[in-house]
């Protein structure tokens, strides 16, 4: 992926000088690069967009960046349980409707309105409780790039259909679903969602599996460029 990830970055960093040259001619607010990552469950999207984060951020005279994971406007647990369909919700945690996409819009629109004005505070996910906390990311007026990361922000289903528009480059990660099964199987495990290895494949292949399926074909025509994942 070494390859890939110099790719991104050259690909971030002519889009940030293009968008500065029009800065300079423009009489209107200050700008923000954004760029929307989607893809499957297991596609390694937080994996491309750190390791893109960590190489721009070295580079002497780099726009300031960072990423930000819709995994942060999860519904809460309690939210989950008090839907008339409860254990469907949670068993089926990650699908579309466990998701506030309507939350993920209105930040879109805050990342770019607030751009040089204002600080933007973003929810975050704590994996050891489960559950989103607000407020957990903050982005800081002077961020020049926002990498937003999330499986569902390509698709053209409501509310998320909205986000393509709103973004400067929409990247979709392609990964083969059998690479993707191992590593969220494997992720359930660690984060002792499931407590055997079996378990974690049932589900894999019960939820993730079958969003991911979703994710591709909602996507489909709705990107900039597509990312092979692969194994490292």
């Amino acid at each position: 992926m070494e390859s890939t990830y110099q790719l991104l970055v050259e690909r971030v960093l002519a889009k940030w000088n293009d968008l500065k040259e029009a800065n300079r001619t423009s009489t209107s607010s200050p700008s923000r690069l954004l760029i929307a990552l989607a893809g499957a469950p297991g596609s390694g999207k937080t994996t491309i967009a750190m390791q893109v984060v960590e190489r721009i951020t070295a580079l002497p005279d780099a726009p300031r960046i960072t990423v930000i994971s819709a995994d942060g406007f999860h519904l809460p647990l309690a939210t989950l349980i008090a839907m008339p369909n409860a254990s469907e919700a949670i068993a089926r945690r990650g699908i579309a409707w466990t998701f506030d996409g309507a939350g993920v819009v209105t930040l879109v629109h805050r990342l770019r309105s607030a751009a040089g004005h204002e600080t933007v505070l973003a929810p975050t996910f704590d994996h050891a409780i489960k559950d989103p906390v607000d407020g957990g990311l903050t982005i800081d007026k002077d961020v020049e790039v926002c990498i937003i990361e999330g499986n569902y922000l390509l698709c053209e289903e409501e509310p998320w259909r909205e986000i393509a528009g709103l973004v400067d480059d929409r990247w979709l990660v392609h990964v083969d679903p059998g690479l993707a099964r191992k590593r969220v199987a494997a992720r359930h495990l660690a984060a002792g969602i499931e407590t055997t290895m079996e378990d974690a494949l049932r589900r894999t292949d019960e939820n993730d599996l079958v969003n991911g399926q979703f994710v591709m074909e909602k996507s489909q025509g709705r990107y900039d460029l597509l990312i092979d994942s692969l194994q490292d």
